[in-house]
C-alpha cells in the first residue's frame, strides 16, 4: 500500500466516488441504486420542508420561558437535528431497497479497482442473496437502535441536553453513515459485521470525515438525489486501499 493511500481522508474518498461512478462499466451498475435514491430522498425531503417549522416551534416551546433567550442559539441546531434524522431514516430505508444493488456496484467497482475479472452473477443473483443481504442490514439496525433513543431522550434536558445533543446526533449520524456504505464491500466477503465495525473504529478519523460529508450531501436538497451511487463508490475505494489486504484471501 502506498504512502499516498495511508494519507487520503475520508473527504477524499468520498469526491473520489463521484468521478468512480461515472467510470465506464461501472455507470451501468449506479442506475438502480440512484433511481431509488431520487424517489424516496426526493419524496421525503418534499414532506420535510412543508413541515420542519411547525416541527421546531413545538421543540422550542418546551424550553422553558426564562430561558428563551436561548431559542436564538438553539434553532440553527435544531434544524441540523431533524435533517440529520430525517435523512438517515430515510437514506436507511433506501439502503434497504437498494441493498442488493449496491452490493452488485462495490463488487464491481472493487473488481474495476484491482484490475481482477468482473463478477459473473448479476442482479438475479443479488436478488437470490436478499435473505443474507436483509439480516447484515437488521444487524446495523440494532446497533443503530439503542444509540439513537439516549440521544433523543437527551433533547428533552432543557438547555443543556438541547445543545449537546445535535452535535451528537450529527457525529453519531456520521459514523453510522460510514458504517451503511462501507459496509458493502465488507459484507461481498463475508467478513461479520461486528469485525467490520472494528476495523471502522481502528480510523474512526477517516470514517467519520467520510460519513460527515455523505452526511451533509444526504440533508442537501438536490445533492441528496445522487449521494447513494457515490458513497458506495467511495467506500469502495476506502476498502480497496485500506481495509481489502487483511481479507484479500476471503473469497465474496
Amino acid at each position: 500500500m502506498s504512502s499516498l493511500k495511508q494519507t487520503q481522508s475520508g473527504i477524499q474518498y468520498f469526491l473520489k466516488g463521484m468521478s468512480l461512478a461515472m467510470t465506464p462499466g461501472i455507470r451501468r451498475f449506479v442506475f438502480i441504486p440512484l433511481l431509488i435514491n431520487i424517489i424516496l430522498l426526493g419524496g421525503s425531503f418534499f414532506y420535510l420542508f412543508n413541515q420542519i417549522g411547525s416541527w421546531i416551534e413545538h421543540i422550542l416551546a418546551q424550553i422553558p420561558s426564562w430561558l428563551d433567550w436561548l431559542s436564538y442559539l438553539l434553532w440553527p441546531l435544531i434544524v441540523i437535528s431533524i435533517l440529520a434524522v430525517f435523512s438517515y431514516f430515510f437514506s436507511t430505508l433506501a439502503n434497504w431497497i437498494a441493498a442488493p444493488f449496491n452490493g452488485l456496484l462495490a463488487e464491481h467497482l472493487e473488481a474495476k479497482l484491482t484490475n481482477q475479472p468482473a463478477p459473473t452473477g448479476g442482479v438475479i443473483d443479488a436478488l437470490k442473496d436478499l435473505p443474507r443481504i436483509f439480516k447484515r442490514e437488521w444487524q446495523k439496525l440494532k446497533y443503530y437502535l439503542p444509540k439513537a433513543l439516549g440521544l433523543f431522550i437527551l433533547f428533552f434536558i432543557p438547555a443543556i441536553g438541547q445543545s449537546v445533543a445535535p452535535i451528537l446526533w450529527f457525529l453519531f449520524t456520521a459514523w453510522m453513515m460510514a458504517i451503511q456504505y462501507c459496509d458493502y464491500p465488507f459484507d461481498n466477503h463475508k467478513v461479520p459485521f461486528e469485525t467490520m465495525r472494528d476495523e471502522l473504529k481502528t480510523k474512526r478519523g477517516k470514517c467519520l470525515s467520510f460519513g460527515s460529508l455523505v452526511t451533509l450531501f444526504t440533508m442537501t436538497p438536490i445533492l441528496n438525489l445522487f449521494v447513494m451511487p457515490i458513497a458506495v463508490c467511495g467506500a469502495t475505494a476506502m476498502w480497496v486501499d485500506v481495509y481489502r489486504d487483511t481479507h484479500k484471501n476471503v473469497n465474496p
